[in-house]
């Protein structure tokens, strides 16, 4: 449990997960089913999930994978109400000391090729294009750009 300088980044907890849906179905056009989540902070050994709490209140959480000494973001998202405050930012920054802390030299991630503003914000904490996955996202076929952050 960390307090950053607007709220609290800590790890998901199952009580967690009707926030984490309503910051999850705000964000994305094809939402996981609150089950993934619950079967990731319970049964996964490599997954790894936050939360971002602002008085209380849920805005964010970050899913990730580790494996030895790679990460890759499984999912990043901080709810509309609270964008354009640099949240997704203390967020992903706070992701990667938390990969680093760990071992972790190489944290990658997928992002839809529409998405100039998330892509942009990677950019600015050092995240480079690695290639593209085509066809990657199940509702519309769009291709996804890989992209990774040497974390060392």
């Amino acid at each position: 449990m960390i307090d950053q300088e607007k709220g609290m980044i800590r790890f998901m907890t199952v009580e967690d997960l009707p926030a984490v849906m309503a910051v999850e179905q705000d964000a994305f056009s094809t939402p996981w089913d609150s089950a993934i989540f619950k079967s990731e902070i319970t049964s996964n050994q490599f997954a790894h999930y936050l939360v971002y709490e602002i008085d209380d209140v849920i805005i964010g959480y970050c899913g990730l994978w580790v494996v030895m000494d790679e990460a890759q973001i499984t999912n990043i998202a901080i709810h509309s109400n609270y964008r354009g405050q640099k949240l997704g930012e203390q967020l992903l920054r706070y992701v990667i000391a938390f990969v680093k802390q760990m071992g972790v030299t190489k944290l990658s991630l997928e992002v839809r090729v529409s998405n100039s503003v998330a892509q942009n914000l990677y950019r600015k904490v050092g995240f480079q294009e690695g290639g593209i996955r085509k066809n990657y996202y199940a509702d519309n076929l769009e291709d996804a750009l890989v992209m990774w952050v040497n974390v060392e």
